[in-house]
């Protein structure tokens, strides 16, 4: 049987005026932008929709906005029932909305903690991430490793976006002594972002354990379908284990290619990405050709 699985973007795929179009044209959507601004205690929908770059990058700002765009989206324009959900990093929230497991509210809160938790820990330790090209991933791990024991610091492989491309995390030192490495092991490119601190990585374990009693206080539902996390990359439904696994999340690794390529196995042919930007679909497109990838926003 062809499945369709819709998919959710993570932190990235922000932009002025995102949402916008739901909120003129929806009343569904703009009585949950108006909840939204009521739960965060500021007007959320007014950096949406008319913030700067600068603005919306700030990830107590970017979290929620990309959270809230995707929610807002699967719940006025999505009208088919998903046979499986999955989102990239921060879109795992998003993803856990379209399957039942969490309701709007709980889980924009649990979003707004998590996001207050990781600024909290890229202000303690100066840390961030870069983007490695065209290195097979096992090279990349090793040779993270490799620097991590020489300089006792921490550099790990963060993100599995798609073969050929993943973003590695963790103290400045090391990650610029990883990239040299990379590149002379031939590496396409190894190239620094313009990221606030080094998520998925060790170095966010302070935002972990507030974001693991938040988690814990917070009522999971039976889903009405599997969620594919990021950090085991196969199906979930048992609620406690969704759980574990969104707190996991913080310091692993986002398993993305593993992810689609479990769906895949699972029988999806069709991919919907519901939210701001294109990221996933391109992700998805260079994971499995055969796939049929579109968006919703």
């Amino acid at each position: 049987m062809n499945k369709h699985a819709f998919i959710f973007p993570g932190q990235g795929s922000q932009f002025s005026g995102m949402g916008k179009n739901l909120y003129e044209t929806s009343a569904v959507a703009k009585e949950m932008f108006e909840q939204a601004n009521g739960i965060l205690g500021f007007n959320i929908s007014d950096l949406m929709f008319t913030g700067s770059d600068e603005q919306l990058k700030q990830t107590n700002v970017t979290q929620p906005a990309i959270f809230i765009h995707s929610v807002v989206a699967f719940k006025t324009l999505v009208a088919t029932t998903p046979d499986m959900v999955a989102g990239h990093s921060l879109g795992e929230f998003s993803a856990l909305v379209a399957n039942g497991v969490l309701d709007f509210e709980a889980a924009l809160r649990l979003v707004h903690i998590r996001a207050t938790a990781m600024q909290k820990a890229c202000e303690q330790t100066p840390s961030t991430m870069a983007a490695v090209l065209a290195l097979a991933d096992d090279k990349v791990v090793a040779i993270c490793a490799e620097v991590a024991a020489e300089t006792n610091d921490i550099v790990v492989a963060a993100n599995f976006n798609c073969p050929g491309q993943l973003v590695i995390s963790g103290s400045i030192p090391a990650v610029t002594l990883a990239c040299e490495r990379l590149k002379a092991a031939g590496a396409k490119r190894a190239l620094l972002l313009p990221v606030g601190g080094a998520f998925h990585s060790p170095l966010m374990a302070s935002a972990k354990a507030e974001l693991a009693a938040a988690i814990e206080a917070t009522t999971f539902h039976e889903p009405i379908c599997p969620v594919y996390q990021n950090v085991v990359a196969q199906a979930v439904v048992n609620p406690a284990e969704i759980k574990q696994n969104l707190v996991e999340q913080l310091t692993g690794a986002v398993k993305w290619t593993q992810s689609v390529s479990a769906m895949v196995a699972d029988g999806t042919t069709h991919f919907t990405e519901v939210g701001p930007g294109k990221v996933l679909q391109g992700l998805v497109q260079k994971i499995n050709k055969e796939a049929i990838v579109n968006g919703i926003s």
